[in-house]
């Protein structure tokens, strides 16, 4: 049986008192020490096979499923808790809410791109570039700087000069994915209402999405968001108070924000984690009984630990029995 130590993965019986371990805590990973470690004999072992993998241990050891703890021997059908083992040891930036995050944001919904392990902005304006690369590195503390690329125009049919902000970070794109519903394509993204936490977080986030999807208005009474993101901006007018009605040719909508929108009572407060959730649940395929062949039995090793009492079992949240 492999386990997650801080250190990187190791069989169980490499652990010793002392040796920190990687944990879920809700949906977050967290940290566990181990105070002792016990070794049993058994002759009767279950080779638990996950979505993900198949690992071996002992039929007693303890699984949480959505219905409680459960022992590996019956798990066959359920649905256990696991994180993915390759993330445990990336960086966590401590992500700080307010206007640069807000900014960071709409920004990122309007004109960015969330890869599997980074996020980045390509834009025209040195200026736009310059102010999502220092809001991102605000509310993040990561370093961002501004990169001279050519980028290709369709309408012009030639490379353009443009700026780009690139910043690696798969915990970062995985906080992106998460507020905007799973998929940040910019089509299929929702509306993160993590912005409307505060109204300077979402005026932030209306500032950011507007300096890339949008303009302001000559007369200087408000701005427009064009999009063809439909119900993006329908969940958005609601926010502000705004009348919306979607294009009926098919083609990009507009939706008119007043300056006065704060006025107009429709903006509520609504608290959502700012961090990504770093647990989900995998189903457990079989449980195959596994005897021990010839004399030599099986050893299970067990953990006390301290502060929390589970530990991962390649990425699956275990504990020992009560």
């Amino acid at each position: 049986m492999l386990v997650n130590l801080v250190d990187g993965c190791t069989q169980a019986k490499n652990v010793a008192p002392g040796s920190v371990m990687w944990t879920l805590d809700g949906d977050r990973t967290v940290q566990t020490t181990v105070v002792d470690v016990t070794a049993v004999k058994g002759r009767q072992a279950v080779d638990v096979a996950t979505d993900h993998m198949t690992f071996t241990a002992s039929p007693d050891l303890l699984l949480l499923t959505p219905e409680g703890w459960m022992h590996a021997a019956d798990a066959a059908g359920k649905t256990v808790a696991w994180t993915h083992t390759k993330k445990l040891c990336r960086e966590r930036p401590a992500i700080r809410p307010g206007y640069e995050f807000g900014y960071f944001v709409g920004a990122t919904c309007a004109d960015g791109t969330v890869g599997k392990n980074y996020v980045s902005l390509i834009v025209n304006e040195e200026d736009f570039a310059a102010r999502y690369a220092t809001a991102l590195t605000a509310c993040t503390g990561l370093p961002a700087r501004l990169e001279a690329v050519s980028r290709p125009s369709g309408y012009l049919k030639r490379q353009l000069p443009g700026f780009r902000v690139r910043v690696v970070s798969s915990y970062l794109s995985d906080a992106m994915r998460h507020y905007v519903g799973g998929d940040a394509h910019h089509m299929r993204q929702g509306f993160p209402r993590v912005v409307l936490r505060d109204a300077t977080t979402f005026q932030g986030f209306l500032d950011g999405y507007i300096d890339g999807d949008g303009c302001n208005l000559k007369h200087g009474w408000g701005r427009v968001i064009v999009s063809a993101n439909v119900p993006f901006l329908a969940e958005l007018a609601q926010v502000i108070g705004a009348r919306f009605t979607p294009s009926k040719r098919g083609l990009a909508s507009r939706l008119y924000v007043s300056n006065r929108w704060a006025t107009r009572g429709t903006f509520h407060p609504e608290h959502h984690p700012l961090d990504p959730p770093e647990s989900s649940w995998v189903k457990v395929q079989e449980a195959r009984p596994r005897p021990a062949l010839g004399a030599k039995p099986f050893t299970f090793y067990g953990y006390k630990l301290s502060p929390h009492p589970t530990f991962l079992v390649n990425g699956h949240l275990a504990r020992e029995p009560w």
